[in-house]
Parts: structure tokens; C-alpha cells; sequence
């Protein structure tokens, strides 16, 4: 099991290859944080990549795709984006109901370039697939990467 923090929450990434915190400071981030946006999280399973983006109540839907884009395309450069890619969208908040995380995620799939110009589509995608979830519904679709919101006294 790996274990990410982002904030007071707790992500328990259990039967993955890998996961890194991709946007932390200095050394141990991507180290471009002059020039490329990044999203929290970067998880390797053996069938796919997922990015992952942890946001508060509010994400403007364009800052959510330059998150994507640049950090794929970092991976990418890098040799490490030959598996499918998936971006999901977790919001601490879990007022967020059904429809309004439904909403969001239409309003993401829109802008993403998915398939590429409507003429010429590319041979590989560039996001496979795309979600948003809050806290719940988050644990109830992956309970292999179990989110927890920690304590005071969970701090570590």
C-alpha cells in the first residue's frame, strides 16, 4: 500500500505499481513548476495511469484541463504514458451531490481534447476517460485507494 497526502486527506493506494505526489515542492515534484501546472496525484496501476486532482469547492474547468495536459505531456516526454490515462477530479467537499458531480464532469469531458480535431482524430487518445467525484462516492467507486479525512491527531 502507498499512502498520499493532500492536506487532511489521506489516500491509501492499495495494489498499484506506483503513486507520487507530482505537484510537491523542489526535488521531490516535477521540477517545473515555472512553466507546467500538475496535478496532485499519478498513479500507476498494471492496466493504466491515473491522474489525479484533489480540489476544494470551486475549480474553474480550464485550470482543471491545464492540470491534465501539462502534466501528461510531462509524463509523456518522459517515457511513462504508454498505458491508457484517466483523470479524475475528487472535491473535498461531499455537498456536492450526484448531479452537481455529473455537471462538472461533462463540463470536463467538453474541454478536454479527447479524440482529436473532428476530421482527423488521433490514433491514440489523449485521456481515455475522465470523472469527478467527492469523498463518497469517490470510496464507493474505488475502494482500492481508500480517501480518509485525518484528525489533529492524525497528523503526520
Amino acid at each position: 500500500m502507498i499512502t498520499l497526502y493532500e492536506g487532511a486527506l489521506r489516500f491509501a493506494f492499495d495494489n498499484v505499481v506506483d503513486a507520487r505526489k507530482f505537484d510537491a515542492p523542489g526535488a521531490e515534484g516535477h521540477g517545473l513548476s515555472h512553466c507546467m501546472k500538475a496535478v496532485d496525484f499519478i498513479v500507476e496501476t498494471p492496466q493504466f495511469y491515473a491522474f489525479i486532482e484533489v480540489k476544494g469547492n470551486e475549480a474553474p474547468v480550464r485550470d482543471l484541463v491545464g492540470k491534465y495536459r501539462d502534466s501528461f505531456l510531462y509524463e509523456w516526454a518522459s517515457g511513462r504514458a504508454e498505458k491508457p490515462c484517466y483523470y479524475w477530479v475528487v472535491f473535498k467537499n461531499d455537498r456536492l451531490g450526484p448531479a452537481a458531480l455529473v455537471a462538472r464532469a461533462d463540463d470536463l469531458k467538453r474541454e478536454l481534447p479527447s479524440k482529436g480535431p473532428r476530421d482527423k482524430p488521433w490514433p491514440r487518445p489523449f485521456v481515455h476517460g475522465c470523472a469527478v467525484f467527492n469523498i463518497a462516492s469517490w470510496n464507493e467507486r474505488f475502494p482500492d485507494y481508500l480517501v480518509t479525512r485525518m484528525d489533529a491527531t492524525d497528523a503526520s
